[in-house]
C-alpha cells in the first residue's frame, strides 16, 4: 500500500521561500516521474513540476518556471519543492504523486494516473 506524507508548508509573505518535502512508504522514487500538484480553495487540482525517473529532466507549469525548482534524493526516498519568490496565486495544498515513466527523458507535470494522495500540505502566501 502506498503512503505519501507531505510537509513543509507554511504561511508565508508573498515574496518568500519555502520547501516542500515528500516521502513515501509503498513506493521507490527512483522507479518513478515524479511529481508536484497542488489545489486551491475551490478549484481543480493542477499538476506544478515533474521531475523523470532518472532525475535528469524536469518541467514545470508556465506561472512556476523560474521560481519553483523540483528535486529528489532516491537513496533518502524525498522529493522536494523548493518555492522561491511566493505569490498569493501559490495559496494551495500541496501533494506529490508518482507515474510510472512513458517516456525514457522526460515527464508530463500536467497529467497523472496516480490515486494514493497523501493529506497535502498548505502553503499560504500573504501579501
Amino acid at each position: 500500500q502506498v503512503q505519501m506524507v507531505e510537509s513543509g508548508g507554511d504561511l508565508v509573505q508573498a515574496g518568500g521561500s519555502l520547501r516542500l518535502s515528500c516521502t513515501a512508504s509503498g513506493l521507490r522514487f527512483d522507479e518513478y516521474d515524479m511529481k508536484w500538484w497542488r489545489q486551491a480553495p475551490g478549484k481543480d487540482r493542477e499538476g506544478v513540476a515533474c521531475l523523470n525517473r532518472r532525475g535528469t529532466w524536469s518541467n514545470a507549469r508556465t506561472s512556476v518556471k523560474g521560481r519553483f525548482t523540483i528535486s529528489k534524493d532516491s537513496a533518502k526516498n524525498m522529493l522536494y519543492l523548493q518555492m522561491n519568490n511566493l505569490k498569493p496565486e501559490d495559496t494551495a495544498v500541496y501533494y506529490c504523486a508518482a507515474d510510472r515513466p512513458k517516456f525514457a527523458d522526460t515527464c508530463s507535470y500536467s497529467t497523472t494516473q496516480f490515486d494514493d494522495w497523501g493529506q497535502g500540505t498548505q502553503v499560504t502566501v500573504s501579501n
